[in-house]
């Protein structure tokens, strides 16, 4: 029987509240009832529930390009008050935009023996999509779900969901 993997990306609170340090707009918090049904449902299914999670040291070089977010150790690194990881699920930092640079990520779906994923999270455009490249590269079936991510940029957004569909070859679940 096929094993699902829910991949749910840097819901921190960073991103995600308004007093965070890069916080991706309205259409970022309009996600958090879904993504938490969401995971709910999936854990109901048996999946692996794998959190995603921005991490930086204070002097990351990706501040050269974002103002710094997601320091390690400060609350903005946190998930959002809305999700809680239970006991048998993942919870992975990751330094860089896809969750597979310089993580554990491929160990533990070969450990769960996932065999096809599901992704919702922000930001569309960056790290779901990024996370999504090196899913398909591995050849994972990836699907993402549309009504679970959302971006700072809508135009991006747009983007990165055509790309994920046409040229990764990911599923949009609507």
């Amino acid at each position: 029987m096929a094993k699902k993997g829910l991949i749910v990306v840097d819901m921190l609170k960073d991103f995600i509240e308004e007093k965070g340090a890069l916080f991706c707009g309205d259409e970022c918090r309009k996600i958090i009832p879904f993504v938490v049904d969401t995971i709910e449902d999936m854990r109901n299914e048996g999946a692996a529930i794998i959190f995603l999670g921005d991490c930086h040291d204070k002097d990351d070089k990706e501040f050269a390009l974002f103002p710094p977010h997601c320091i390690v150790d400060t609350e903005g690194a946190e998930l959002i008050d809305d999700l809680k990881v239970v006991p048998g699920e993942y919870y992975i930092k990751k330094r860089r935009y896809s969750g597979f640079y310089d993580t554990d990520l491929d160990e533990v779906l070969a450990s769960e023996r996932v065999d096809h994923v599901y992704l919702a999270g922000v930001c569309t455009s960056i790290c779901v999509m990024e996370t999504v490249a090196d899913l398909r590269n591995r050849d994972y079936p990836t699907f993402v779900f549309r009504r679970g991510v959302a971006d700072f940029d809508q135009e991006a957004h747009n983007f990165a969901l055509e790309r994920m569909e046409r040229i990764l070859g990911a599923t949009i679940l609507d």
